[in-house]
């Protein structure tokens, strides 16, 4: 082989190089804008689920008896958390509201409605949530994304763990 050959076959090699860098950098940057809309989706599904938390808690007192402070009181919890307490917070509103969900019953149809589709939505946005943290991970864990530190400057994303096992409201209208 001439030297020119060899200077064309590792120029070859180069620009090869060079737009798998390109490309998966690109592919980092969207996925990095999947994980930010799909924290916005879960933050405003836990927002709400908590704001249903709180007007149940806050309208129909008489319903949850002794435990409507302490919904309240996750509810307010939640709502307040910062991104550090944000998953115990959360965690806390979903146990109490499972523990209180049986006694529901005879709530305004409206807000088992809202409670029933919230806690829904908070289970899909975590999934996708979580799914997205996954796929930015997976490609930033590959040997040469690793070599070339193509996301040194990227915040490593997070997984959202909660238990988000849905509330069971056995005895009320379906959400359509």
């Amino acid at each position: 082989m001439t030297s020119e050959a060899i200077l064309l076959v590792v120029l070859g090699l180069l620009a090869v190089l060079l737009v798998w860098i390109a490309s998966t950098v690109s592919r980092l940057d969207r996925l990095d804008e999947r994980v930010a809309a799909a924290r916005s989706a879960l933050d405003a599904q836990l927002v709400r689920r908590a704001a249903v938390a709180q007007a149940i808690a806050d309208e129909h007192p008489e319903i949850l008896g002794e435990r409507a402070e302490d919904l309240r009181c996750a509810a307010r919890d939640a709502l307040n958390a910062d991104y550090a307490t944000r998953e115990e917070a959360e965690n806390n509103l979903g146990h109490l509201l499972r523990a209180v969900v049986p006694g529901l019953g005879s709530l305004p149809g409206t807000l088992i409605l809202d409670l029933r589709s919230t806690t829904e939505r908070v289970v899909l946005a975590r999934r996708f949530y979580n799914d997205a943290v996954r796929d930015d991970r997976q490609l930033r864990g590959q040997g040469l994304s690793r070599l070339f530190r193509l996301a040194a400057r990227r915040p490593l994303p997070a997984h959202f763990d909660i238990d988000d096992r849905p509330t069971k409201l056995a005895d009320t209208p379906h959400v359509r």
